[in-house]
């Protein structure tokens, strides 16, 4: 077996020029790809289906910070662009066993299929209110700004419970977090910002409770066990971000799959297949989280013929896995919403750390997409698909734009 030591590290684009090149490479170098993150941080990726899976339920593989080697030598700077993303604060996202199962079991008890259900309604009259906004003439229109961006902006602040008036400043602050060209005097900044907006916001909460999963996680209690601020600090945080951005990433991915695919934007529109299939195809060919970051192995992970080293870091490559032919046969690179491995995805994870906020993001979508194109049916991006440009975000697969006429 191999180690990293032996392998050339693929360097992540910070700038995210060939999205679909880099997953490319990084799944042909083999189930585990020695790589570099953006300001030259070594670490594992992950990047085909059936080792992700393994790994992801693999109790080796832990959230832990400080068994990286890295971390424990200093090699790591406090203003790393992306530390938010390996050592967001506690919450289920980063302890695992007993503690992550007391903290999913208690953020379950807040955000339940009920909760999420309820939502329904208030998607709809947001979705149908933004359409309303939109305008009828021949001018071009950021379907992402417009759109795809402020609906689950709006629901995720209705269901944590969030001033609207804050959601301009988060926009600006979750757009430093998620970068890789967040200068290094802002990133301490941004994350003492948001902490301290998220921590204003239980305060409100545990003084005045309100309908809302704030409130809820406030609340929530397991044999007299309840969550602490900062638990409850940094799941809000998790969850606003998560819940957000994943939605945008599969509203504006589906609408640009759909226009570059026009045979099957015919089946869905035509009623031959559903949106649901729309959705989950996107997730798999253009899964809205590219890499999520960090797992750290507690003791050498053997992954095919390759090893994973005790102390190292891993990084799961979901650009990559997502066309992985080994799971989707050798179609894996074309979009086909008949395709039956559709559903085989594991964009939104896989074991103990699967999203929690996953029927929500489907719901948003499902309910999104269809109301999108009944009103506008000849929708069509304004400029070429290959000229749509990325945004410098390595764990996101995130467009700046996208510049559509609504009328063809």
């Amino acid at each position: 077996m191999t180690t990293g030591t032996d392998h050339a590290r693929i360097a992540l684009d910070p700038f995210v020029t060939d999205l679909d090149g880099e997953s490319a490479a990084l799944r042909a170098a083999g189930p585990l790809a020695a790589v570099e993150l953006p300001g030259g941080v070594p670490v594992w990726a992950v990047t085909h289906h059936a080792e992700a899976k393994a790994l992801l339920t693999d109790p080796r593989l832990v959230k832990d910070i400080d068994v990286w080697g890295a971390w424990q030598r200093g090699e790591i700077p406090a203003d790393w662009p992306l530390i938010g993303l390996a050592n967001p604060g506690r919450s289920m996202l980063t302890v695992d066993g007993t503690d992550h199962r007391r903290l999913r079991t208690l953020v379950a008890q807040a955000l339940t299929p009920r909760r999420v259900e309820r939502m329904r309604e208030r998607i709809e009259k947001l979705t149908q209110a933004l359409l309303d906004a939109l305008p009828t003439g021949e001018e071009v229109v950021d379907l992402k700004a417009a759109f795809a961006y402020p609906l689950p902006m709006y629901v995720v602040a209705d269901l944590m419970g969030l001033d609207k008036a804050r959601l301009p400043r988060l926009q600006v602050l979750f757009e430093r977090f998620f970068s890789t060209q967040t200068p290094p005097e802002q990133v301490v900044a941004t994350l003492t910002e948001l902490a301290g907006i998220m921590t204003e916001t239980v305060a409100a909460k545990r003084s005045e409770p309100r309908d809302d999963l704030t409130s809820a996680l406030v609340l929530a209690s397991e044999d007299g066990d309840q969550l602490t601020d900062e638990e409850i600090v940094s799941t809000l945080q998790l969850m606003v971000a998560a819940g957000h951005e994943t939605t945008i990433s599969l509203i504006v991915n589906a609408v640009v799959n759909l226009s570059a695919h026009p045979d099957q934007r015919a089946l869905v529109l035509s009623g031959q297949a559903d949106w649901s299939a729309v959705i989950e195809e996107t997730l798999r060919y253009s899964t809205p989280t590219s890499h999520v970051l960090i797992r750290f192995a507690t003791e050498d992970v053997p992954v095919g013929d390759q090893v994973l080293p005790a102390g190292d870091a891993l990084i799961v490559s979901y650009g990559a896995i997502g066309r992985d032919e080994n799971a989707h046969g050798p179609s894996a690179g074309e979009f086909d919403i008949t395709r039956e491995t559709r559903h085989r995805h594991i964009s939104f994870g896989h074991g103990p750390h699967v999203c929690p906020g996953a029927a929500l993001s489907r719901l948003e979508a499902g309910v999104a997409l269809p109301a999108l194109y009944a009103r506008f049916p000849a929708l069509a991006p304004a400029v070429p698909v290959s000229e749509l440009r990325n945004k410098p975000v390595v764990t996101q697969n995130d467009l700046f734009e996208l510049p559509v006429r609504l009328n063809g």
